[in-house]
């Protein structure tokens, strides 16, 4: 059975995008902190202690600004890539996608469980 993806919503395409982003930038604010925190104790070892002070404030700062910084990125990057993939899908036709075994039995109403129905937007 073969679907076409003719449309994303705008919007839940950002939330996703925001969403991932944030966790990815969590991640990385988590490894950036535990680098500053390392780095820190070789500057305080060393006896340069101003400097291992602010590479903690660093490091407490990425694990805060990343994940936001990124989610912001992600959802504005979300909302332009669906706008995108709109208008070119509304003229080359949108992605098609196969779907095999219990995918297509389910929308084609003869699986197990309740069928599902595709859904067609409304466009003006």
């Amino acid at each position: 059975m073969e679907l076409r993806i003719r449309r994303f919503g705008v919007l839940s395409t950002g939330k996703i995008y925001g969403a991932l982003c944030g966790l990815m930038g969590l991640i990385f604010g988590a490894i950036m902190s535990l680098f500053s925190v390392i780095g820190a104790g070789f500057a305080s070892a060393s006896g340069a202690g101003e400097d291992a002070f602010i590479g903690m404030i660093f490091g407490v700062g990425a694990i805060i600004i990343l994940p936001i910084f990124y989610g912001v990125l992600g959802f504005v990057m979300g909302l332009i890539s669906a706008l995108l993939y709109n208008l070119i899908a509304g003229m080359v036709g949108g992605l098609e996608i196969e779907l095999d075994g219990a995918a297509a039995a389910a929308l084609s109403g003869h699986g197990t469980g309740s069928p599902m129905q595709p859904t067609t937007p409304a466009v003006p």
